[in-house]
């Protein structure tokens, strides 16, 4: 990526609007955040001091909650690490690239970029996130591949921010963790509050939806005024599209040889995979991020051409996948000493202490917000938190339905500064989580006070 003129957003005399906001936030991000991987050995370090400091937990107690917890998230990173090799795999297929290239054409300006690649990534987001993370992060690059063509300058950080910025957004649709939890028979939050709460009292509730949609409305604002004017202070996508290329230079010499050449192996898999798929649904199946990979692995079989490809492309993509399987253990262990200590039910009893009926949702959605930054798991945080704050809505007369989407609000809210969830993402554009925060850290603003409004107006 070529760095001569620096990711520094253009001033007020040059175009940008909030220029002179950005520059010294852009600077101080650039000096003071370290990498994702020193991010999660800090915070690690923090919540163990707070564990010691709030809670009747000794240094051994912490240690062994740690110790424990770093195998607890082992099936939802095998799901991640799936769905961005998977995505990335799929993304290349011949097919894929050329409908990525067709929506890359779309915008003409490089702020309608901005703003167009949010609005897909919210979309796909609302849909499911993992889905969303890996189309924004495959529609940035695409997108500065066509306009380096055109010779138009755009900034691939604030693209690549854009499309991360869709999952503020993602537990107000259709795989929100919690409100498919608490719809869910049988689930912990039936056993508590006596029935489950559906989903058309929270994710499709009008407030909700119309919340929704004001929330990408203003964040759209927020992304338009802060796009960058100046094409001095621009930072272009350093690889060119050739550069990524796969490339089968197979040689077709033996039975077996024609045998990996044709399409027929991958086309029965992808057929097969297609079945299932159709049993799982027509049999009132939901999307989960199992499903999702597995739509994604059929339409990969049913795209490549032969076996030939998809082991080269496979090799390609394997490349992505190291920084989520060493740094998502530490986030589990962080969840660890959340949970196991108390930590969580600590911070959460705060917030409720000083509640009325009036504020309850408020305070809810705000330490949903701290506890989200330490633990950015939606189930993780729903499992714990939830009962807390669904108890303290009973004693309260508070909907249920508004507790747990506080949790969710508040979850969604502060993934604009946790670099976990941002990983997959920053994996494929090859970025680091310091490039796009100063973005981020915007939208997180212009959405905070659209959620803060939203559990104040449903509580009147």
């Amino acid at each position: 990526m070529n760095r001569t003129t620096g990711p520094k957003p253009a001033s007020r005399s040059n175009g940008a609007i909030l220029g002179a906001v950005m520059r010294p936030l852009n600077t101080a991000v650039e000096k003071l955040i370290p990498s994702a991987l020193v991010f999660a050995v800090a915070l690690t370090f923090i919540v163990a001091v707070l564990a010691l400091i709030f809670t009747d937990a000794g240094p051994v107690t912490v240690v062994e909650e740690w110790g424990l917890g770093l195998a607890g998230l082992l099936e939802f990173i095998t799901q991640m690490a799936l769905i961005l090799f998977l995505g990335y795999i799929l993304a290349n297929t011949g097919p894929v690239r050329k409908l990525l290239h067709r929506l890359a054409k779309v915008p003409k300006t490089a702020v309608q970029a901005y703003l167009f690649i949010f609005v897909v990534a919210s979309i796909a987001c609302l849909i499911t996130w993992g889905l969303g993370l890996v189309a924004g992060a495959l529609l940035a690059r695409e997108i500065a591949h066509v306009f380096r063509e055109r010779g138009t300058p755009v900034h691939f950080p604030m693209l690549v921010a854009a499309a991360f910025s869709g999952m503020v957004v993602w537990h107000m649709g259709y795989s929100a963790s919690g409100p498919l939890t608490a719809a869910t028979p049988g689930s912990f939050i039936e056993d508590q509050i006596g029935g489950t709460i559906p989903i058309s009292e929270t994710i499709f509730s009008t407030w909700n939806i119309i919340a929704c949609l004001v929330t990408i409305v203003v964040v759209l604002g927020a992304l338009y005024l802060i796009a960058p004017r100046d094409p001095k202070a621009v930072v272009t996508l350093k690889a060119a599209r050739s550069d990524e290329e796969v490339r089968v230079e197979e040689e077709v010499v033996t039975p077996a040889d024609r045998v990996d050449a044709s399409r027929i192996p991958t086309l029965l898999m992808g057929l097969l995979l297609v079945g299932y798929l159709v049993i799982h649904f027509s049999g009132g199946g939901s999307l989960t991020l199992d499903i999702v990979n597995w739509s994604f692995l059929a339409l990969i079989m049913l795209l490549v051409r032969n076996p030939f490809e998809l082991i080269a492309l496979t090799k390609q993509a394997a490349s992505n996948v190291g920084e989520i399987l060493l740094q998502f253990p530490l986030y589990a262990g962080i969840l660890g000493i959340m949970s196991g200590t108390g930590l969580m039910t600590v911070i959460s009893e705060a917030f409720v202490s000083i509640s009325t009926q009036e504020t309850f949702a408020l305070w809810a959605f705000l330490s949903a917000g701290l506890v989200n930054f330490f633990v950015p798991s939606g189930g993780g945080q729903i499992a714990v938190q939830a009962p807390i704050l669904l108890e303290a809505a009973g004693s309260l007369g508070t909907d249920p339905a508004v507790a747990i989407m506080a949790v969710a609000y508040g979850d969604q809210w502060t993934n604009m500064i946790q670099p976990f969830w941002a990983l997959p993402l920053l994996a494929i554009a090859g970025l680091k989580m310091r490039d796009i925060l100063s973005y981020t850290t915007i939208v997180l603003l212009a959405s905070g006070v659209v959620f803060a409004a939203t559990m104040v107006i449903v509580s009147l």
